[in-house]
């Protein structure tokens, strides 16, 4: 391998330059009335997408599954989930959206299958079975007095109480990371690993555009299987972070860039929960053959519990020094060397108006426009999450049946259940940080269940769809959606947006993230200055401004009061330096 880049990068590469959107079918649009989001769905809504100037969508898994855990549980990799349609209505939903211009990224999640996978089916029948090494199997510790096996450590599954299953066919146990319908796959395995390329290829092959590799940095495991410590503890949240960043994953992940990624002009995003930016490096530096971005969850901890046994179940608010720190971190370590995958929220999170904005009337808007803004002049490649480009909102439910999430009831479970939480905290918990707010249905239309469906939608609906819809967006000139279209052309016009360095200002102002790029290569001699007020009071800063001549480049209000920052203001300032005859 070649040395590591010292300094930014003069001129990127195309994967580096596209905005993303990513699409979780089931809550996108219904197109036969059945409640669900389908394929022909998406298909319909690309002239919307088209408008809007995304360059890429991201489709959360539409695989074949028995929706444990809503298609992330995955019983044939190479077929559709009957709800979402056939492979037809892929192929046509392929081809619209590249007529369009427009690529389409999977999800790819392997570091699973699902128990009702004919892999799996197989391999719990005997242990000579030969997928039987496609899966990881463990004797049990012991016995206790009355015969019930013993796990072979203390892990927590992150949607079960423990990562290990027993089978009575064979008895020996199973490990599962997720849901016990969630086995873990054995990537010590090359047969396992061998199939993994070869389904890559499949849709490839098809024309899709890269992958979305789902917690694929939990692919190699530590094979004494050390018990948690947190565990040990109390805590009673999860333990992937014992099967993060395992021995052999840099090994595996370089085979699978010889194997397949290499061999395709494609774009790859890898989701690595606890990982460092040394580790990010590792997994997505530009000399690396691994990765080309992950996504990373510092930053979506900045809100968690303080009580580390409650984990990411809280509802206070965060600071914005700490969210500046974290942000500012990965930028400045990643500069020149990995890329950034930037976002606020995605299938798994709250929704970012809630969580980071402000989501009362009065504030919505302009709070979402800012947070568009902060996000969109960052070092990395932006992701859009639907809805996200409307404003939606987090939603609450007084009743825990109406949630529809695994992860939900089970650490409701486990939480309620135990008496570490009053069950009306919790549901406030849930209505902050659960992931049901970013699964509620696209709202299209103030119409009957949004515009979404003709039927009972799968999941309620947000109540505020009245109010917040993709029709009155479009209606509105000042609406988030513009907002949204305009970073969007922002970006594709202007270089330094994606190669200029970072650098933050003012790191411990509480109330306002500020920070410059400065170009590099095609963009030397520009430099954006960006100012946002977190807060929903007027406040007044000032800052040295850099050399050239200025222009406001983008603005969520229609005037600009210089070095007075009205709430919720966030603006870009382009400077430009002369050239010398």
């Amino acid at each position: 391998m070649t040395e590591q880049l010292d300094q930014p990068i003069a001129e990127t590469q195309w994967w580096q330059e596209p905005v993303v959107y990513q699409i979780y079918p089931r809550s996108f649009n219904d197109s036969n009335g059945d409640g669900i989001g389908d394929l022909p769905g998406i298909t319909e809504k690309i002239p919307y997408l088209a408008k809007l100037g995304v360059d890429v969508i991201w489709l959360s898994p539409i695989y074949k599954s028995p929706n444990d855990d809503n298609g992330y549980d995955i019983s044939d990799y190479r077929d559709i989930m009957d709800e979402f349609g056939t492979m037809e209505d892929f192929d046509t939903l392929l081809e619209t959206a590249h007529g369009a211009g427009i690529k389409i990224m999977m999800d790819l999640v392997v570091n699973h299958s699902s128990d009702e996978h004919e892999w799996f089916q197989q391999a719990k029948t005997s242990r000579d079975n030969k997928y039987r090494d496609y899966y990881i199997w463990k004797d049990a510790a012991g016995f206790t007095e009355d015969g019930s096996p013993i796990p072979p450590n203390n892990w927590v599954a992150a949607f079960s109480p423990s990562v290990w299953e027993w089978e009575p066919i064979t008895e020996q146990f199973y490990l599962h990371l997720f849901s016990i319908k969630q086995p873990d796959l054995n990537w010590e395995n090359p047969a396992l690993r061998e199939e993994v390329y070869e389904l890559m290829r499949f849709w490839l092959d098809k024309g899709v555009d890269g992958f979305r590799m789902d917690v694929i940095n939990l692919i190699s495991k530590d094979l004494t299987y050390p018990d948690d410590p947190a565990v040990a503890a109390g805590a009673k949240t999860d333990s992937l972070g014992m099967a993060a960043n395992g021995p052999r994953v840099h090994e595996f992940l370089h085979e699978m860039h010889e194997q397949v990624l290499a061999h395709y002009p494609i774009i790859t995003v890898g989701e690595t929960p606890h990982v460092t930016t040394a580790d990010g490096l590792l997994y997505t530096g530009f000399d690396r053959g691994e990765l080309q971005t992950l996504f990373q969850f510092e930053h979506m901890g900045v809100d968690a519990n303080p009580d580390a046994k409650l984990g990411k179940w809280n509802d206070t608010r965060f600071k914005l020094v700490d969210l500046k720190r974290i942000l500012s971190k990965w930028q400045d370590d990643l500069s020149g060397k990995a890329w950034n995958a930037l976002y606020w929220n995605n299938h798994d999170q709250p929704r970012a108006v809630s969580r980071f904005g402000n989501d009362a009337p009065e504030h919505r808007v302009r709070s979402a426009k800012m947070l568009g803004t902060v996000l969109h002049f960052m070092q990395g490649t932006p992701y859009i999450y639907q809805g996200e480009e409307l404003g939606m909102t987090n939603v609450f439910f007084d009743d825990i049946k109406d949630y529809n999430d695994i992860e939900i009831h089970d650490s409701y479970a486990k939480l309620v259940g135990s008496g570490a939480v009053a069950h009306e905290d919790m549901l406030r918990y849930i209505s902050a940080s659960g992931r049901d707010n970013a699964r509620t249905p696209v709202q299209w239309s103030a119409e009957k269940n949004a515009g979404f469906t003709a039927d009972k939608p799968w999941l309620k609906l947000n109540p505020r769809y009245t109010e917040i819809n993709a029709e009155e967006a479009l209606a509105d000139e000042d609406s988030v959606f513009y907002h949204y279209q305009e970073l969007i052309k922002l970006r594709h016009a202007n270089p330094v947006m994606i190669n200029g360095t970072y650098r933050l200002l003012d790191a411990e102002d509480e109330q306002v993230y500020a920070y410059l790029r400065e170009g590099t290569g095609s963009s030397a001699g520009q430099t954006l200055l960006l100012i946002a007020n977190f807060t929903d009071q007027q406040i007044e800063r000032s800052y040295v401004q850099p050399d050239g001549e200025q222009t406001l480049l983008t603005s969520n209000y229609t005037d600009d009061e210089g070095e007075t920052l009205r709430p919720y203001e966030a603006k870009v300032y382009l400077y430009t330096q002369k050239e010398e005859n």
